[in-house]
């Protein structure tokens, strides 16, 4: 039993196991309801157990963890090319132990509460800036049916919707009118939410030792850097800043064969957030070199990128070199310096 290996497939109410006593065999296969799975498992030896890295998958880690089993969180994307004609839970559980044989997939570290909870924060302030922008989104299409085009900026949208509705004579329907004052509501209290999970983020930064570390690199500040730290964990999990950048898909994308090598755009896996939050970083690095009468070095890298590639290539070749960076600070603990930057001119993505 010394290597046994465990898999569950973990639903809301009841759970698939299959035990693995030997490579390549399902010697026991169980159905546990949610009260019978701790039970289940503290009966058991010291073991393998591998899960899903799904809703729910960090809190059964931590449940287990205290009865001596070694815990593998497996990337659901990875887990899926072993399931075997239908899916089914049985069929899900097989493919875990299958792909817990393969070495190239690496487990998810498995994270604490406290770094769920601020990983929980972006996500509730990631759900509220969408929804911000669907509601700023529908009323200027509204009110360009009748005529009125709202300037660009988010900002400029609910103090021109109101000015509107100040007016008697503006062409709005008197229909129309109160749904508008209360999306224009609305749209004031996401931002005042928006705004609460900002203040929580900041007063949580300090705790978190990576934050001011991570908050030297230019373009990144609090947002980006808690994101990182409670997003990513562990940052020696990867060899290289290029392995980091590749886990954050700002990458090309490879379609080669034999002698013929083709690259295309980024390979856009990985956290859709933190990848956002990293470009958003470089279009600021390429706005402020822009400004910058005497620029630094990576500034006059940005600006060399930006005159080869143009705008936007050039500010997805920054991100990919601030992942590289954070990975270089973060693993180091050394902060940044504009010294320290390589200042190459090869172009990071294709």
């Amino acid at each position: 039993m010394e290597h046994t290996t465990i898999a569950v497939d973990l639903a809301k109410s009841v759970f698939q196991v299959a035990v693995s006593e030997r490579p390549g065999h399902v010697d026991h296969e169980r159905r546990l309801s949610v009260e019978r799975l701790l039970p289940f498992f503290a009966q058991q030896p010291p073991a393998t157990v591998v899960l899903e890295a799904c809703g729910s998958a960090h809190h059964w880690a931590r449940q287990l963890q205290p009865f001596g089993h070694e815990v593998r969180l497996l990337p659901a994307h990875d887990v899926a090319r072993y399931v075997r004609r239908n899916k089914t839970d049985r069929t899900d559980a097989k493919a875990l132990l299958e792909a817990s044989r393969n070495a190239e997939i690496h487990a998810v570290p498995v994270k604490t509460i406290a770094v769920q909870a601020v990983a929980s924060l972006h996500r509730l302030r990631s759900t509220w800036v969408a929804t911000r922008t669907a509601r700023l989104n529908t009323i200027r299409g509204l009110l360009r049916e009748f005529g009125h085009f709202i300037p660009v900026g988010a900002s400029k949208v609910v103090p021109h919707v109101r000015a509107l509705l100040a007016e008697p004579t503006s062409a709005v329907p008197d229909s129309l009118r109160p749904l508008l004052e209360r999306a224009c509501d609305e749209i004031g209290t996401v931002e005042t939410d928006i705004h609460a999970v900002e203040r929580q983020l900041a007063s949580i930064a300090g705790e978190m030792a990576a934050v001011p570390l991570l908050q030297t690199i230019p373009g990144i500040g609090v947002l980006t850097a808690t994101a990182l730290v409670a997003l990513v964990g562990d940052i020696h999990r990867f060899p290289s800043g290029r392995h980091f950048a590749s886990f954050l898909g700002l990458t090309p994308k490879e379609h080669s064969s034999a002698l013929r090598r083709r690259l295309g755009g980024i390979s856009k896996q990985g956290d859709v957030y933190l990848r956002t939050l990293l470009v958003h970083a470089a279009r600021s690095i390429l706005w402020r070199a822009k400004l910058a009468a005497q620029p630094a070095a990576y500034q006059r890298w940005a600006r060399s990128a930006q005159a080869r590639r143009g705008h936007n290539v050039a500010a997805v070749a920054v991100a990919n070199k601030l992942a590289r960076t954070v990975w270089a600070v973060w693993s180091t603990h050394r902060p940044f310096t504009a010294e320290s930057q390589n200042t190459s001119d090869t172009p990071v993505v294709g």
